[in-house]
């Protein structure tokens, strides 16, 4: 269940950007966190049946979520090119990185893939398991927002940031690809 939460995607890298710039980390976790825990919570409801119903809706969901990773992939790839060093300032700022947050969890489709039709399929009305699944949630995100300060002297150096962003690119547009082309 955690290699399903930990793999690297667009949520996870937004999380670690926000950790290492301290910026909204705890509204950006919280963000995380609940909307796993709904998420989590409907698949192991049975949203699984649902989708075996009407499968278009995952062919909507990959093509809406293959346009949205491309364009995130392409705005950390236009920021390789203009790299700076990081730049820390407290918490609560412009709302900004929760309504990102907002946005790279709920149109993801591996959110939904993940959370609702593997983890759904699997747990399917088997609440412990996922109980589990939301502490392992939680447990990630925590770690991953607020452990992420312990990398900020390597992300002093702007080459840092660049090879970050340039990784993030990469896995983002590889999988909006992936997504458009396997609809």
């Amino acid at each position: 269940m955690m290699t399903l939460i930990v793999a690297i995607g667009a949520q996870n890298a937004f999380v670690l950007r926000q950790g290492l710039l301290r910026q909204e980390v705890a509204k950006v976790v919280a963000v995380c966190a609940v909307s796993d825990a709904v998420l989590v919570a409907v698949g192991v409801a049975g949203f699984g049946a649902v989708v075996r119903r009407w499968p278009s809706v995952i062919t909507v969901a990959a093509i809406a979520g293959g346009i949205f990773l491309l364009g995130y992939g392409f705005l950390a790839a236009r920021r390789v090119f203009r790299p700076s060093a990081m730049t820390v300032s407290p918490d609560g700022g412009s709302g900004r990185p929760v309504l990102t947050a907002l946005a790279l969890t709920w149109l993801n489709p591996h959110v939904y893939l993940d959370t609702l039709v593997l983890l759904g399929s699997i747990a399917a009305g088997r609440w412990l398991f996922g109980v589990g699944a939301v502490a392992a949630s939680v447990t990630w995100f925590v770690a991953l927002g607020f452990g992420a300060r312990l990398l900020s002297p390597v992300f002093a150096k702007p080459r840092a940031w660049r090879v970050l962003d340039g990784l993030v690119a990469a896995v983002m547009i590889g999988l909006g690809v992936a997504l458009i082309a396997g609809s």
